[in-house]
């Protein structure tokens, strides 16, 4: 405890210190910069001087705006859509910015606040499991650069983001941004697919697959495309929300919805039934015409998306088609993997490379294991597997308690955080589902709802605390911490108890 104090008074000296010599500060800047314009005699460097100063005070004024312009371009990839933006570097300067925000307010100015909770925890611990797997990767080298590149940003950002979001206004811009990042993915992919860019298999639709970008795969562009198909729906059916950003919502479903089609993925199509169903659930009255409406869309879907006509998994291939034995294959390797390695698993990003050495199937070709179940038990063992599931349960279940909290209570909760709410959820039951035929255990998705979801439940739980409950609500809590003791307990008069006894003279009603 005397340690934290002390770094706290540090923190606020250093913050004074700043404030006070802020004249001195801004001297000894101007030295520097003349200092380097000696050293690099280039007309850039009084350019880059006079910019600086902006660029400090946007990354430090600013940590909400760069923490989901970071997730914007990890996850969303849009500088890849977008040729142009490939050369500029814009992930990299993004996450420098945020780590150096971060670093401010948490340890300096104090204005991101640290909580803990059950999802973060359930992170913590399969976070620490996939590290401490690293050294015992099968190849060390693909794991390494897996974790440097990619999982270690995650382990970085999604207790930032947690932290980070706090307030309604802050839920709609997470809802703005995950918006029109999945509609300029999802009008590049129907641009491609109208003019057959990128095409895949003749009839599968890429995004930058000339720049070697994750979207030149169509399973991995569903993924990407389906994360915010549950937020758009979500929007456009919000009673309250403004109808210019019900009506953006509606037109951004749309498109993604075209857009996974065009990939004629089988996990796309899981995932926009799971979104749809898990919101009709919620609204519809009568399960019986919704299960029959769910199985006639789905053939509807199947149909429309053209998988019949797929050179893999279509109607060409008699019995079991290639694509579906290539899966049952790699899911069989990803069980022997965890077998031979059941504390770390092969290690993170080995299951491509151990492939020939636990399939007994083996082609000639090495498979991606196209399950995220199966990808984090051949990748993490038996162990990792179990934590993951853990961590999913935990988010899944938290996801569904603040929907049905913020879903009792609509005159309480902004139509923001109702609509966040429900696409938390979908979203949730949407990666449950289409996580069997897509990989997404160690990118950005789950990771992001697991922040989201932390956030708001967070949020959620801090009003649940404070507000004034109804006589109902308390009667409620009161008879379900008592567990229906009193009703157990209550006393039935004995009718023979008074029997045969002579009533006394009060109560003879003759003397009345």
């Amino acid at each position: 405890m005397q340690l934290i104090k002390w770094i706290e008074e540090q923190r606020l000296l250093l913050v004074t210190r700043l404030r006070t010599h802020f004249v001195h500060a801004t001297a000894l800047f101007i030295a520097l910069a003349c200092l380097v314009w000696l050293v690099i005699p280039h007309p850039i460097i009084p350019v880059a001087v006079g910019i600086l100063p902006f660029a400090v005070l946007i990354t430090i004024s600013q940590p909400i705006l760069l923490g989901l312009l970071f997730i914007a371009f990890s996850f969303f990839r849009l500088h890849e859509a977008f040729a142009p933006l490939y050369s500029l570097k814009i992930p990299l300067m993004l996450s420098l910015g945020t780590l150096t925000t971060l670093a401010w307010h948490i340890g300096f100015s104090g204005k991101i606040k640290m909580f803990n909770c059950k999802e973060l925890t359930s992170f913590y611990i399969f976070f620490a499991l996939v590290t401490i797997g690293l050294p015992l990767a099968g190849n060390f080298g693909e794991a390494f650069a897996y974790f440097k590149n990619i999982y270690v940003k995650i382990g970085i950002m999604t207790p930032a983001l947690a932290w980070l979001l706090t307030s309604v206004s802050h839920y709609r811009r997470a809802l703005t941004m995950i918006s029109v990042s999945g509609l300029c993915i999802a009008l590049v992919t129907n641009y491609n697919k109208i003019n057959g860019i990128g095409m895949v298999e003749e009839t599968r639709v890429t995004v930058g697959r000339e720049l070697g970008s994750v979207l030149g795969d169509p399973n991995d562009l569903a993924l990407v495309l389906l994360f915010p198909f549950s937020f758009a729906i979500s929007i456009a059916i919000t009673n309250g929300l403004p109808k210019k950003t019900r009506f953006f919502g509606a037109i951004t479903a749309a498109a993604l919805f075209m857009a996974i089609i065009g990939t004629q993925s089988r996990g796309g199509l899981l995932g926009i039934m799971s979104t749809l169903g898990v919101i009709a659930w919620r609204r519809v009255q009568s399960k019986t015409l919704l299960i029959l409406g769910g199985g006639i869309l789905m053939l509807f879907l199947f149909v429309f998306a053209g998988i019949s006509g797929r050179k893999s998994g279509g109607a060409a291939e008699e019995g079991l088609d290639e694509s579906a034995k290539g899966r049952l294959y790699a899911w069989e390797a990803a069980f022997f993997m965890a077998v031979d390695n059941p504390i770390s698993g092969v290690g993170l990003n080995n299951f491509y490379f151990n492939y020939f050495f636990y399939s007994p199937h083996w082609d000639g070709l090495n498979h991606a294991v196209h399950s995220t179940w199966f990808g984090v038990l051949g990748e993490t063992g038996f162990v990792g597997l179990a934590a993951f599931l853990y961590m999913t349960f935990v988010v899944f279940r938290s996801a569904q308690k603040t929907a049905n909290i913020v879903s009792k209570h609509p005159q309480i909760y902004d139509p923001v955080v109702r609509a966040i709410s429900d696409g938390l959820y979908s979203g949730m039951v949407a990666f449950c589902v289409s996580g069997t035929f897509l990989t997404q255990g160690f990118t950005w998705p789950i990771y992001i709802l697991l922040a989201l979801t932390a956030a708001v439940s967070n949020y959620v739980n801090n009003i649940e605390r404070t507000r004034e409950k109804t006589p109902e609500e308390l009667e409620a809590e009161a008879r379900a911490k008592r567990g229906g003791l009193t009703e157990r307990l209550q006393v039935v008069p004995n009718p023979r108890k008074n029997k045969g006894r002579p009533k006394a003279a009060s109560e003879n009603p003759d003397n009345d």
